[in-house]
């Protein structure tokens, strides 16, 4: 298998199939760190990193935001002094995609970067 990060996001349609909760768990041993989170009956991918201070957690957002708007599929990000907490899913199908394990594979990467 590709390694997660390597891979380009795929267009994503209205209707395209959910990566249901067993199989999301099943790739979340493909980006340790990452959890799973219902919010609202949407099933997220989640993860909080961790800064020495605001503007090292402001740099690694802004990375995450370019990173995003590249690949055309963009997270929930909270900035805080000292962490950043990126949500991964796929408004268009109220759910998760395999676009969003990309895409945390792919922040893990920007995150390792520093």
């Amino acid at each position: 298998m590709t390694e997660l990060k390597a891979e380009k996001c795929e267009v994503c349609r209205v209707g395209a199939p959910r990566v249901e909760a067993p199989v999301a768990r099943q790739m979340l041993e493909e980006i340790p760190g990452w959890e799973l989170l219902e919010d609202d009956g949407v099933l997220q991918l989640c993860r909080r990193y961790a800064f020495a201070d605001f503007a090292a957690a402001l740099r690694f957002t802004n990375r995450v935001g370019a990173l995003a708007e590249d690949e055309g599929h963009h997270p929930a990000l909270l900035t805080e002094w000292g962490a950043v907490t990126v949500r991964w899913w796929t408004h268009k199908i109220d759910g998760l995609h395999r676009n969003d394990f990309v895409m945390a594979a792919k922040t893990d990467a920007v995150a390792s970067a520093d």
